[in-house]
């Protein structure tokens, strides 16, 4: 039986992961922490999740190398690659559903990671990755004579947008359509825009309400549309795939790996 620790603890996520921990009999729960200002510290992690008393108290310290084998970390960037600093100087594996770093960040992470056993994905859901599987046979097929957009939906309080989600589905039209993500990625579009250029690839964001996350990838071409959509109802699935990578993560060798990885979808 593997050790997890997760962070975030107290959040939706956080208590989501301790949950699923909850639901398999090949992980546990042994380290669950939060911001050192949280009036949740000291709180048993089962009961603030709502799974019952699991004995493990909620802590702000992750140096407690030897409680745990993986870490998984669904937080904030800056927190982390300070936490992917420590799990990689003491040889523990993570799991990583964070979005949100900019290019130096997301260099840097990398880079750490690199060293160490380590799962990150945009999404650890497991259509979410068949779409993803998906989404590249639609742009081998489409993209040449199609017109693309992702369309993605959150809740209120998700603060990055588009999300994690959409640009690797972005990123995946791009890389099957041997295009250059940065150069034709369009973000918004308002006024007078011109016409659409076919080799543009666009990007819709709703935020509102307790939307769990929604993405659809449009191909629309003359005389047809094709949709790949896939809509979550909980969090739960994004969590139980994180145990699963957890659990996958845990026997492999130092690098950086992928959902896909996870699946064997490559």
């Amino acid at each position: 039986m593997i050790k997890v620790a997760v962070t975030g603890a107290a959040g939706r996520m956080g208590k989501m992961l301790i949950e699923a921990l909850s639901q398999t009999d090949k992980a546990k729960l042994t380290v669950a922490l939060e911001h050192p200002s949280s009036s949740l510290l000291g709180a048993d992690a089962g009961e603030c999740a709502g799974v019952g008393r699991l004995g493990v108290e909620i802590g702000s310290d992750l140096a407690v190398a030897d409680a745990f084998d993986v870490l998984i970390d669904f937080t904030a960037p800056a927190a982390t690659i300070a936490n992917a600093e420590f799990c990689a100087m003491q040889g523990k594996a993570m799991v990583i559903g964070t979005t949100g770093f900019d290019a130096n960040q997301q260099s840097a992470l990398e880079t750490i990671l690199a060293g160490m056993p380590a799962v990150m994905a945009a999404n650890y859901s497991v259509g979410v990755n068949l779409c993803f599987k998906l989404t590249k046979l639609a742009s081998e097929v489409m993209a040449g004579h199609a017109d693309i957009e992702i369309i993605e939906a959150h809740h209120r309080h998700k603060v990055d947008a588009p999300s994690g989600t959409a640009l690797k589905l972005g990123q995946v039209v791009a890389d099957a359509a041997g295009r250059d993500l940065d150069k034709v990625a369009v973000y918004g579009r308002e006024g007078q825009t011109g016409a659409r250029d076919q080799q543009t690839i666009g990007f819709a964001t709703v935020r509102g309400g307790d939307v769990v996350g929604d993405h659809t990838v449009l191909f629309a071409d003359d005389g047809e549309r094709v949709e790949i959509t896939h809509k979550a109802s909980s969090r739960m699935a994004f969590a139980s795939g994180a145990v699963r990578a957890a659990l996958w993560v845990s026997h492999q060798t130092s690098g950086l790996y992928d959902m896909q990885d996870v699946l064997g979808l490559h």
